[in-house]
């Protein structure tokens, strides 16, 4: 499976503090998680927030427009 690490983008480091590219530091791993749907190991280094996926039946699925009136359905 292909790995996408999650980090700051800030540095090379998990570290946003240490700019660039630091001397003598370790790329520390707080979490690993594994998207088996898409095929990806994703470590996840530092303090950094992830987005939410969406879920199996997301709401613009239930969105359609009414072709006779021409109105939107399922927005709310």
């Amino acid at each position: 499976m292909p790995i996408c690490i999650a980090k700051t983008h800030l540095s090379l480091s998990n570290d946003p503090g240490k700019k660039g590219v630091p001397k003598k530091w370790q790329l520390r791993i707080r979490d690993i998680l594994i998207y088996k749907g898409s095929g990806f190991i994703v470590p996840v280094a530092g303090e950094i927030k992830l987005m939410p996926g969406t879920g199996s039946d997301p709401a613009y699925r239930r969105i359609d427009v009414d072709l006779d009136t021409g109105k939107v359905k399922g927005l709310f």
